[in-house]
């Protein structure tokens, strides 16, 4: 199938997600769109945190490969957790990390790829999805 000749660039924007309950939302603010191919999207929850190191934060570089025949998303989000000393400074003591990489081939239809990036988003954010990857366990 040839590649579609025609698509609209995506314009940052904040996002906003639930937490853990399901039903509280926390907005990622958009803090630096990306420069081009290799440059990151950045974007922050501004609401946790004092110092940039830590707030949680997701990254997403789109790039074309060697020949151009695929377009590959990388997506890094990290999840900082801080605690105070007794002399109240406020340091990361460690660091939840979720890496993603997406290969999609440029000679689809835009149908196509439409609905494989929805069903394994949609796969990725089912509960037992999510549950194993909180317990560090695959489905047994």
């Amino acid at each position: 199938m040839a590649k579609e000749a025609a698509f609209i660039m995506p314009q940052i924007a904040n996002l906003t997600v639930k937490k853990n309950d399901g039903t509280t939302d926390v907005t990622f603010t958009a803090v630096a769109p990306s420069g081009g191919d290799k440059s990151p999207a950045i974007w922050q929850n501004l609401a946790v945190g004092t110092a940039m190191a830590h707030r949680p934060t997701l990254k997403l570089t789109a790039k074309a490969s060697g020949d151009g025949k695929v377009r590959r998303s990388d997506f890094i989000f990290t999840y900082p957790s801080t605690v105070v000393d007794t002399n109240g400074r406020t340091s990361v003591a460690g660091t939840t990390v979720l890496t993603g990489s997406f290969a999609t081939p440029q000679d689809l239809s835009s149908t196509d790829v439409n609905e494989a990036v929805a069903q394994g988003f949609n796969c990725l954010a089912t509960a037992l999805i999510k549950s194993c990857v909180q317990v560090g366990y695959s489905a047994t």
